[in-house]
């Protein structure tokens, strides 16, 4: 339950983010924040970084994201370590938010925007983020199982 209960509430914060960029920053300006960080109101219509924008319907790219969030769905529910749970966890959550943002906007709302001098990360959000801990959190667990039994 508390599974389900995390996902919501990651689902619910990721919305919000999106959902007051949408209404308080016109679409491609920058807000300052530091200086290294803005926000921005981008419109994403590819997948991860823009990758694919314009060459793949978005009902395809829904379709692709659902595809591999209920594959993940089924690693998690058939994994017993709880390590490996709450890393699909993050990564299951990141990845609904993303493709409901699709399916309504036909595009994903992107908004943090990293950069140092003229080095520019491309803009990401909070979805983005909960997939990428996700990642390093079962890459982590991967690694350590590996060196477990290499070195046992």
């Amino acid at each position: 339950m508390i599974k389900i209960f995390l996902i919501l509430f990651l689902l619910f914060f990721d919305f919000l983010s999106k959902k007051l960029v949408f209404t308080y920053l016109d679409l491609n300006n920058f807000l300052p924040l530091t200086s290294f960080l803005d926000l921005t109101h981008i419109h994403n219509f590819g997948i991860s970084f823009g990758l694919f924008a314009g060459d793949m319907p978005s009902w395809f790219l829904s379709l692709i994201g659902i595809l591999i969030t209920c594959f993940i769905i089924y690693i998690m529910v058939k994994s017993e370590n709880i390590i490996e749970k709450w890393a699909l966890i993050m990564i299951i959550a990141g990845g609904i938010s993303n493709i409901f943002d699709r399916m309504i906007n036909g595009y994903v709302i992107d908004f943090v925007y990293l950069h140092y001098k003229n080095m520019y990360w491309p803009a990401f959000n909070f979805a983005d983020i909960y997939i990428s801990i996700g990642i390093l959190i079962f890459l982590y667990k991967v690694l350590k199982d590996m060196h477990k039994r290499m070195f046992n």
